[in-house]
């Protein structure tokens, strides 16, 4: 993942963190402090929200102990992603339907972001996937 553009230049962090249920918050409010740092006001509810899903999805379905939040932070915006060591299946999104409680994580970022996808990690780092999501910061006078 490179955001790194000769006239963007990026800062990147980095948080690393139990697979635990309060985690989303923390990875939350992590994000959130990085983005309002770099004047990123107005990314700050669509990032917590999909922060906190990707980060559920991990706390809930992998069962690995730790995992990793980073942002590159640019000018134009920002990516997200989230390491977890589970090397099982790719999430995808699904449609829940009207009484579910559940499933409707990546839809969201599906239809929040940019863009977004996952990707298998190993060699120089972990093995494990990482799911990565865009945001764009809207252009000056729009």
């Amino acid at each position: 993942m490179n955001v790194t553009t000769s006239s963007s230049p990026t800062t990147r962090y980095r948080l690393t963190a139990p697979a635990i249920p309060t985690t989303p918050r923390v990875a939350r409010e992590a994000v959130a402090a990085w983005l309002w740092a770099a004047g990123h006001h107005g990314l700050l509810d669509t990032a917590r929200t999909l922060v906190s899903d990707v980060v559920t999805n991990v706390v809930v379905h992998t069962g690995v102990p730790h995992l990793s939040v980073e942002a590159a932070v640019t000018r134009l915006g920002v990516t997200v992603s989230v390491w977890d060591g589970d090397q099982r299946g790719i999430p995808r999104p699904r449609r829940a339907g009207a009484d579910d409680t559940c499933g409707r994580g990546l839809h969201l970022v599906e239809t929040l972001s940019h863009a977004w996808g996952v990707s298998w990690t190993g060699g120089a780092e972990p093995a494990g996937k990482r799911v990565w999501f865009e945001l764009r910061a809207a252009r000056e006078g729009t």
